[in-house]
């Protein structure tokens, strides 16, 4: 059962935040909606965003500047949280990069995290319910994120092309059974056999594939961006691309960093691409 926490008129649409009880996470859940004006009329296309480490189910809503574009576009935009709360697991709240606010976009499979740590599977179970209750054209969905939830994007659209017809990312984490934040997350989520980690690694996903996304890719980079070097790996994935003839624009942009400056600086340009290739994709 959904609970609306709040609505507030925005751009002749209305931005919405709820609450739920999520069967996946055993635990209430939030997300955001923004609805633009063509929603009242009938279904619409839309767009799943999956936010990064620390960040809420608000934080793209309230900081991306993404309404504006999605309004004139007519295409609905869902943003999840980034975590289960209130599991009140030891440790889950000592780490910034961990626990609380870092799930990761992955199904723990470890104890005591497989108990409420099953965000892969509650962004499918999101999924459902959008469709379920929202003005929403089922065969019109896309998906990104930034950083942690750019590989979260990448991987649930890889592994989902049938439910997620068009993926995007902002600085995503592309190898992240490589770098520092997924190993850690990995090793406590989901245990010491590294080849269970690839499952949720975008680029190893990647070069298993066959042009999963005929109409290509969209990827913006910032080379300010201070995660670079040791966390994103943007050059596998784009190895990956290669090995599997996959479309791919890879953008990268010189003085950008990592935060909300950097999305709100190339969001229109993503909303754009997901509303045009669903529009295609729907044809």
């Amino acid at each position: 059962m959904l609970e609306l926490i709040s609505e507030h008129a925005c751009f002749g649409g209305v931005q919405r935040f709820y609450s739920h009880h999520s069967e996946e996470i055993g635990l209430p859940m939030r997300f955001s909606v923004f609805l633009p004006p063509q929603a009242r009329a009938g279904k619409v296309p839309a767009l799943f965003y999956l936010a990064g480490l620390t960040c809420t189910e608000e934080t793209f809503m309230t900081k991306a500047g993404a309404q504006r574009v999605a309004a004139q576009q007519g295409l609905m935009l869902i943003a999840p949280d980034t975590s289960p709360r209130g599991a009140n697991l030891p440790g889950e709240a000592d780490s910034w990069d961990f626990g609380v606010g870092a799930g990761f976009y992955l199904d723990a499979t470890e104890a005591p995290w497989n108990r409420h740590y099953r965000m892969y599977s509650y962004v499918l179970e999101l999924y459902k319910l959008i469709v379920q209750e929202f003005p929403v054209q089922p065969a019109s969905i896309g998906i990104t994120g930034h950083s942690m939830g750019g590989h979260g994007a990448l991987v649930l659209a890889l592994r989902n092309p049938t439910l997620f017809k068009t993926v995007s990312a902002f600085a995503p984490v592309c190898a992240a059974s490589q770098c520092p934040w997924g190993v850690k997350a990995f090793s406590a989520y989901l245990g010491s056999k590294q080849d269970d980690w690839l499952q949720y690694d975008a680029s190893a996903l990647m070069a298993q594939k066959n042009t999963p996304f005929p109409s290509g890719i969209l990827i913006d980079q910032g080379l300010n961006d201070k995660f670079l070097p040791n966390q994103l790996f943007p050059e596998a994935f784009e190895a990956a691309c290669q090995i599997a003839q996959q479309p791919l624009e890879l953008r990268r942009h010189a003085e950008y960093d990592h935060g909300y400056y950097f999305i709100s600086t190339f969001v229109e340009e993503h909303i754009r691409f997901h509303h045009r290739k669903l529009n295609e994709a729907d044809r």
